[in-house]
């Protein structure tokens, strides 16, 4: 944005400039081409006045001078002549000159000489301007002048550089103001997409400073940092009260499970199959609590990691996914599921504690080996920035795969098998409050492929 505001400020300032300087430099060049043109009319006016003069008493003299005079201060030839075009007074000027002959005759036809509309720079090609001597059908003559205008079209060039100079610095000065405005608009926009971008995130972040910009911005940003300190504290009063709750639960439940363990031993033959029935489903509550309050760990983790932008930890992927699998291969095992590893030499360090990496494993690892059966096979394959769990099991349909990490879902085979539906929603957070992400895909030949990616430290071998 700043650069599109910047270019049509900068843009609109340019064609101010140059409305302003165009039209001045045209003037500037008609005043002095007007000037130039009156200077020489007048001159012809007043020698064809001394040649009527001349005419009437024979006498050349004044007309002479008068020549000479011109001639000595403009360096132009000028060229008198009688009514049958034959020279009466020249100096500088003859009818053998280019163009002259025809003057004379336009003259003597009373045929208005043709005057240059503008002199621009580079135009200074002499004209040839005429006059008849007398009025009307009493012609007795003409005056030619060859003017120069070189002095004319240098005068306008020296304006045109000092316009163009002028408008040049006005330019800079209106692309200067253009860079001001466009930084005074656009830093509290910049700020103001930090903090949206932060809320977004689920951090909480300082307060998005209301200074400079525009008086609408300012107040935007005000309410932007009212409605933020709702929302946060929104947030955070539902994470407390899902965490207050579940851990508040467990007392009871921890006591229910120690009654039901002590009435084991006085249910009768008959009533041990409603009594294991009872067991595994306070079984059943006890995971389900345990992964609300994990999940709510996670989003205080994340909140916290994206507010404060500073890195919490650093973890060696290879070692940690190697660790996590010799922990899983007898639970695999016993279950009937070949667990393979494949990587690379490491290390591959990742902006991610070891504790909360093992942690996303183990819900990966564990979802694996209990969602498929016996014969199984599955592969974790490390690599910098990113770990790959993937399975050659029954995988999930391409609808399931965006629902997965969601809270409480479960894929719908999985009715039997023991287990909350927040384990890959916890990996997902504990993930992205890292800056990075769970995927999942589907396994080339069938099956399901969860890929963890986190941020990368430090150049990689």
């Amino acid at each position: 944005m700043r650069v599109r505001l910047l270019v049509v400020l900068t843009v609109l300032a340019l064609a101010g400039v140059a409305a302003f300087a165009l039209p001045l430099l045209a003037a500037t060049a008609q005043e002095r081409t007007q000037r130039f043109v009156l200077s020489r009319t007048s001159d012809l006016d007043r020698l064809a006045a001394l040649a009527v003069q001349a005419t009437l008493t024979g006498d050349t003299g004044v007309l002479r001078d008068e020549v000479a005079a011109h001639h000595d201060v403009y360096d132009e030839g000028v060229l008198v002549t009688d009514g049958r075009g034959l020279p009466v007074v020249a100096d500088g000027l003859n009818l053998e000159g280019a163009g002259v002959r025809d003057a004379v005759e336009a003259a003597l036809r009373n045929q208005p000489t043709a005057l240059p509309d503008v002199l621009t720079p580079g135009a200074d090609e002499p004209l040839l301007l005429s006059r008849p001597v007398g009025t009307g059908t009493g012609i007795v003559g003409a005056v030619v002048i060859r003017a120069l205008p070189g002095v004319a079209v240098a005068d306008i060039a020296t304006a045109w550089v000092r316009l163009g100079a002028g408008a040049l610095a006005l330019a800079a000065l209106a692309v200067g103001l253009a860079f001001l405005l466009t930084g005074w608009i656009t830093r509290p926009l910049a700020r103001l997409d930090a903090g949206i971008r932060a809320l977004a995130a689920g951090g909480a972040g300082a307060p998005v400073a209301a200074r400079g910009g525009p008086p609408e911005l300012r107040t935007l940003t005000t309410a932007f940092n009212r409605m933020a300190e709702t929302i946060t504290a929104s947030a955070e009063q539902q994470r407390r009260l899902v965490a207050d709750a579940s851990h508040q639960m467990r007392n009871p439940l921890a006591a229910l499970r120690l009654r039901l363990d002590v009435l084991q031993r006085h249910v009768a033959p008959e009533g041990q199959q409603t009594y294991a029935a009872t067991a595994t489903e306070l079984e059943r509550l006890e995971g389900l609590l345990g992964g609300i309050l994990d999940l709510a760990a996670a989003e205080s983790r994340s909140t916290d990691r994206t507010a404060g932008g500073e890195r919490v930890g650093v973890a060696d992927l290879a070692a940690v996914t190697a660790e996590q699998v010799a922990v899983w291969r007898p639970v695999a095992e016993a279950a009937g599921v070949e667990l393979r590893l494949r990587t690379a030499p490491g290390p591959f360090p990742v902006d991610c504690p070891a504790g909360e990496l093992a942690q996303m494993l183990d819900v990966v690892l564990d979802n694996a080996i209990r969602h498929t059966s016996p014969g199984v096979t599955v592969t974790v394959a490390c690599r910098p920035g990113a770990v790959e769990i993937a399975d050659d099991g029954p995988g999930l349909a391409p609808d399931e795969l965006t629902m997965a990490t969601e809270r409480f879902w479960r894929a719908p085979h999985s009715t039997g098998v023991r287990g909350s539906g927040l384990g890959l929603a916890i990996a997902a957070q504990l993930a992205a409050g890292h800056g990075g992400a769970v995927r999942l895909t589907a396994t080339a030949g069938g099956g399901l492929t969860v890929t963890i990616e986190l941020p990368v430290i430090g150049e990689q071998a």
